[in-house]
């Protein structure tokens, strides 16, 4: 399925609402735009397999573009519009794209063009000077589809919070776009029941895999999606009343954010219309999800995958209540954990967290030695993005960190995340972020920086306080030797710790 199913059968229902202004795109608008898109990239030369860039902040006609690279078979790359022009010209750059679409009320604009000269095509979503604008040559264009839709995919990049963005390659589909076999929607429909019924929230970045991909696959099943411009917590909820919101996805910041409204703002809107929420992309502290499902019931279902796709696993909520801190079992792949040289380890053992597939789900788009450094020592189709894990008896996956986080103190492993969830359950705490940085003695020390809630002044006798806490609930070598105070931590819109900035600063 994809918006042209439903453009012939619902066309006056929305495919796509903006909150904060209440613009609406219904699937036919969604269609003609998209064909409109395709047949202006197809004049340009765009064939199957070619790249297509789009530098925009939250905006509906994202999904214009997008649907109009799915069905002309391109590779579509999101870019992260809070970038610096040079960071934004690497990734253009990299990905090999031969057309780029760049919002106009973009800051960075008119700064791209010169970075950028390998780009053939410099398109806009209004008006900038040195760039041919988008709407004006696809209103140009006829309404009738291209005789051939070859399926196209999205080519994302991770987010770099350890080192430079890796472009993450699919195989590119061999269906047409209104042929079946499209993974990802069934897999959304299969998963988590979405279906035209549904009202998705999306509070997200459209450029983040998972808002984008989700927001796409509900249009493809023929629900209606509602786009955030930028997260805030009240209006968040105000929305879900007032679209009544079936089916939502969030980041634990999201959730915590919620969470310290005043109770009385908090009861003031009806969320009963929430069927699922969905949250991902960064651990979230149990005392936090045990909140968030005290607040709105048993709808609170968590999943582990990431931007490479390789594998995913699944945890409903009753089975969380019964595993605090499981991200759930295998649904995408089969989970393996394995040691250093490449042994699988025996349930129960802290290993690197491995997703067995039939065939390699991707590459690293020019860096094929990236792409070797994720495979398995001795089974190429077994792939990892870096995680430590554990299985328990029952097959339920409990993550420990990433490997790249993995504090070494005194030949002792420590996970940064466990103290990070202790320090986010006190009510003087905002955000945590734990790190490592150099020791005399034991090789590394526990750093932990804290950003305290608006009103509680962060001096030394609540860092005395946060430590009592941690040694209460972790043994005496997990406390951290040290707590500084920020008045905010480096966050990724998706919600991980920069951590490599954390390092930077106080390393």
């Amino acid at each position: 399925m994809y918006p042209g199913t439903h453009a012939a059968t619902t066309p006056d229902k929305p495919a796509a609402i903006m909150a904060d202004t209440g613009e609406t795109v219904t699937y036919a608008q969604l269609e003609e735009r998209s064909v409109r898109i395709a047949r202006v990239l197809h004049g340009l030369g765009l064939r199957r397999g070619d790249h297509l860039a789009v530098v925009a902040a939250n905006d509906l006609r994202i999904f214009d573009v997008y649907w109009a690279a799915k069905r002309s078979g391109l590779y579509l790359t999101m870019v992260n519009s809070h970038l610096t022009p040079a960071e934004i010209a690497y990734i253009v750059e990299d990905c090999g794209a031969r057309a780029l679409v760049v919002d106009a009320a973009l800051a960075v604009a008119p700064d791209l063009p010169p970075l950028v000269p390998q780009v053939e095509h410099l398109l806009s979503l209004g008006r900038a000077e040195g760039y041919r604008p988008l709407e004006e040559l696809a209103a140009r264009e006829s309404p009738v589809p291209l005789a051939d839709q070859p399926r196209g995919a999205d080519m994302l990049y991770s987010s770099g919070t350890t080192g430079r963005p890796k472009g993450i390659l699919p195989p590119l589909p061999e269906e047409q776009v209104d042929e079946p076999g499209d993974r990802q929607v069934a897999s959304t429909q299969r998963v988590w029941g979405a279906g035209p019924e549904d009202v998705y929230l999306s509070p997200a970045p459209l450029y983040h895999a998972a808002p984008l991909r989700t927001c796409t696959a509900v249009q493809a099943l023929g629900g209606t999606v509602v786009v955030m411009r930028r997260f805030d917590a009240e209006e968040a909820l105000a929305l879900i009343e007032r679209y009544r919101v079936t089916y939502s996805q969030w980041v634990p910041t999201m959730f915590v954010r919620m969470l310290k409204l005043p109770e009385d703002v908090r009861a003031r809107y009806d969320v009963s219309s929430l069927r699922l929420a969905v949250h991902a992309a960064a651990p979230c502290p149990p005392d936090v999800k045990r909140r968030m499902i005290e607040w709105w019931g048993p709808i609170v279902d968590e999943y582990y995958s990431s931007t490479e796709l390789n594998g995913m696993t699944v945890v409903r909520c009753a089975d969380w209540l019964r595993k605090p801190g499981t991200v759930g079992r295998a649904v995408l792949g089969v989970v393996r954990i394995c040691a250093d040289d490449g042994r699988e380890l025996p349930v129960g053992e802290v290993g690197t967290v491995y997703f067995e597939r039939d065939e390699l789900p991707f590459r690293y788009h020019n860096a094929p030695e990236k792409t070797r450094a994720a495979q398995h020592p001795h089974h190429p189709t077994w792939t990892t993005t870096g995680d430590l894990g554990r299985l328990d008896e029952d097959g339920f996956l409990f993550l420990s960190d990433r490997r790249t986080f993995l504090i070494i103190s005194g030949g002792v492993n420590i996970y940064p995340q466990e103290i990070e969830n202790v320090l986010g359950e006190h009510p003087a705490v905002l955000d945590a972020a734990v790190i490592g940085v150099p020791d005399e003695e034991m090789g590394e020390s526990v750093l932990a920086v804290v950003q305290t809630v608006p009103g509680r002044d962060p001096d030394e006798s609540l860092a005395a306080e946060l430590l009592d806490h941690v040694r209460s609930r972790l043994a005496r070598f997990k406390t951290p030797r040290r707590i500084v105070f920020s008045r905010t931590l480096p966050r990724t819109p998706t919600g991980k710790l920069a951590k490599g900035e954390l390092r930077d600063l106080y390393v």
